[in-house]
């Protein structure tokens, strides 16, 4: 049964979210832009809507992996451009999010900051900024930032991750 759905990260750099969750298997979809909520009065920060099929990759399993790869534990002058965050469409559960999350606090040393928002709307990037680490993995923001993300995916989460995608740039 192919279960496809929706969810949407929001932490740090939208570049480097989309490339993590470029490099899961499962994942089908990854669309970088700006997001609102109906929670934070229309103000739009830097985020990704990743589609998946849930039979591949659990949702606890996407949540695990943005709260490790992004400063889901701090506040810092950035948060209204980068805001932590999960944000729900009406297919996905707020308790089950929450729970997932609350499970997952003994794994960080500090409160995990990361807020549930409900959805509102999207914006997508400019498509010269899209696919951006799979496009120039040898510029040096990829190097310098993303490339110790998809590193830790492939220490921490292998099974879940496309080896043959990131053989090709991290090594």
């Amino acid at each position: 049964m192919d279960r496809k759905t929706k969810i949407a990260f929001g932490g740090g750099c939208h570049w480097c979210t989309e490339a993590v969750f470029q490099s899961l298997i499962g994942v089908e979809k990854v669309a970088q832009g700006f997001l609102a909520s109906i929670n934070e009065n229309n103000t739009f920060s830097e985020a990704v809507i990743v589609t998946f099929n849930s039979d591949e990759i659990p949702l606890k399993t996407l949540v695990e992996i943005h709260l490790h790869t992004h400063k889901s534990t701090s506040q810092h002058s950035m948060r209204k451009k980068y805001r932590s965050a999960v944000y729900v469409y009406p297919e996905n559960k707020k308790i089950e999010i929450q729970q997932i999350i609350d499970d997952l606090q003994d794994d960080f040393e500090q409160e995990i900051i990361t807020q549930i928002l409900d959805f509102k709307e999207f914006k997508s990037s400019e498509n010269q900024f899209k696919d951006y680490y799979y496009s120039s993995p040898e510029k040096p923001f990829c190097k310098t930032f993303i490339n110790p993300k998809l590193k830790f995916l492939l220490t921490h989460f292998s099974k879940q991750v496309n080896t043959e995608k990131l053989n090709i740039t991290t090594t």
